[in-house]
């Protein structure tokens, strides 16, 4: 069988969800048994998302090989277990920078360089996924960022009409919209969607599958309008309603026979529904999961999409173990020493956020030594690993002005100091310690038993080496030259990269649960197979309230 192209676009408002469509589309595909692939493509004009503020744009997702891109990455490696690669995230600036270095080159021969065809070709050859290698896939899910309309995506649109008809029957474009419900007039209304199609065919695209994302049930008469407006086969309007849990909407999808449709239309044998089964026990899993456990994460991003990984992680990790996560955000700005109590003091566990800069980080150092003192389980991801090494130099070793060089490059006691790599590094953009790296643990660590039991719940830990792959977003790093010092006071480094030496995990043993990483967990974390970290976090916060 040849590659399959889906297309997803969206339209009148942007955050309908399109990453979490595409994510199901791709689940559901798996489930019929095709190797599929989800692309992102943004049409904003930065090389990837890794300076953008996550306030304007929310968490900055690290694929395994180093490439920082759109959160949508984390949902689509969430539901399909995939890994992906600096090729499924591609921005206008990415095509722009391709061309324009091939024009300085000479490749182009000396002609004048246009959006068309020279951007849309490198549009259209990234989409195509041309000249990337790894094995056959049978589907290429890509999704626009952006909303229908928009001058920015217009050149990827142009690309997509070009594929759709080079392609044919080998390419499908599913387009989601919005249907609002209008309260004073008790009507939801189609006329949005109506002027979203007409704009995409005004661009030479027909949408073949429409997904209705609404916060009520369509009832038939809507979706035949639709349809019948749109000029769309009825079978192929699908109505997204919202659901308790995005882990619910890929079933939803499969009732309404969004896969059928989509393999109908390239003349693929549509065969049997497939049940789904492990994902359903994890639905049945979830919808018992009432036990509330109070997790505080404690962070300077107001924001619920700047941690969305970890929110995600621990939510998954609830539902495994039989409770419901339920999670507190706390503006380490607001935090006192006066006030620290009353904010966590109903917390059953603590995670420390990771971040950058200097705005919120002493208020961090507050609350860790609180859950430290008071033995509150605690997680300490990036930056909060690290305020957990300044908060017990500072209180325990005694050093009251320890600090990260990243805070104060003249503090006396660097702790946490740049990494030697990094020292002659200007730019910003892609260039920190991305992607995964060996992480070797101790053997008789409470981190190393975690993993190895996630791994095999009937391997011992205690006489055996254990070495794991984590994902890294950071330029500074705990500085060995205390080493020791930490080790005699009760903090061990369990976990060490072996090939620089460096300090990727700290924990206090004799603590309830208390460690911290310098890597990220969150981004390895899957629906069907949770990070064995935050199993064990959320486990013991559970134990916290039983």
């Amino acid at each position: 069988m040849s590659t399959k192209y889906i297309f997803v676009t969206g339209g009148v408002v942007s955050s309908l969800g399109k990453g979490i469509i595409s994510a199901s589309i791709g689940k559901l595909l798996q489930a019929r048994g095709f190797k599929v692939t989800i692309q992102k493509f943004d049409p904003y004009i930065n090389i990837d998302p890794g300076t953008l503020n996550p306030y304007e744009h929310g968490e900055c997702y690290v694929t395994d090989d180093g490439f920082e891109t759109d959160l949508d990455l984390g949902h689509y490696e969430r539901f399909t277990g995939i890994r992906t690669t600096r090729n499924n995230s591609v921005t206008t600036g990415r095509i722009y920078k391709a061309v324009i270095d091939r024009e300085r080159h000479g490749d182009y021969l000396g002609k004048t360089i246009q959006v068309v065809p020279h951007i849309t070709d490198e549009i259209k050859r990234r989409m195509k996924r041309e000249g990337q290698g790894g094995e056959p896939l049978d589907f290429v899910i890509t999704e626009v960022g952006g909303t229908i309309g928009d001058i920015e995506s217009a050149p990827f649109m142009e690309a997509i009409r070009q594929l759709r008809w080079e392609l044919g029957r080998d390419a499908v474009c599913v387009h989601l919209t919005y249907v609002p419900y209008l309260k004073a007039a008790g009507e939801l209304k189609t006329k949005p969607t109506q002027h979203s199609v007409k704009e995409l065919q005004s661009m030479g695209i027909q949408p073949d599958i429409l997904v209705l994302r609404t916060e009520r049930h369509l009832d038939d008469g809507i979706r035949m309008k639709v349809a019948s407006l749109c000029n769309v086969d009825l079978e192929c309007v699908v109505q997204s309603e919202d659901m308790p849990s995005i882990y619910e909407v890929p079933v939803n999808m499969q009732r309404q026979g969004l896969d059928a449709v989509i393999i109908g239309k390239m003349g693929i044998p549509v065969g049997e529904t497939l049940d789904m089964a492990r994902w359903h026990e994890f639905l049945d899993k979830q919808r018992l999961a009432t036990r509330e456990v109070h997790i505080g994460l404690v962070g300077k991003y107001d924001l619920q999409d700047a941690y969305k990984s970890i929110r995600e992680s621990l939510n998954l990790a609830g539902v495994y173990n039989n409770v419901k996560a339920k999670i507190h955000f706390i503006n380490s700005e607001d935090i006192s020493r006066e006030i620290i109590g009353e904010k966590l003091g109903g917390m059953a566990g603590v995670v420390i956020c990771p971040g950058f800069g200097q705005r919120g980080v002493e208020n961090k150092i507050i609350a860790v030594e609180y859950c430290r003192v008071h033995d509150v389980p605690t997680f300490g991801i990036c930056l909060g690993m690290q305020m957990m090494v300044i908060e017990f130099a500072r209180n325990v070793l005694g050093y009251a002005d320890a600090n990260s060089m990243e805070m104060d490059n003249a503090t006396p006691h660097p702790v946490i100091d740049l990494m030697e790599e990094q020292k002659h590094i200007t730019n910003m953009g892609g260039t920190m310690r991305l992607g995964a790296y060996k992480c070797r643990l101790q053997h008789d660590s409470r981190v190393c038993q975690i993993y190895a039991a996630a791994a095999n719940p009937t391997l011992s830990a205690l006489n055996s080496a254990v070495t794991v792959r984590e994902r890294h977003r950071h330029r500074y790093e705990f500085n060995n030259h205390y080493k020791e010092e930490y080790e005699k006071a009760g903090m061990k480094c369990v976990g060490i990269n072996p090939d620089v030496d460096l300090v990727e995990i700290v924990e206090i043993s004799d603590k309830r649960w208390y460690i911290g990483t310098q890597f990220h967990p969150e981004y390895s974390s899957t629906v069907l197979h949770p990070h064995p970290l935050f199993m064990s976090f959320v486990k013991e916060c559970a134990a916290t309230v039983e």
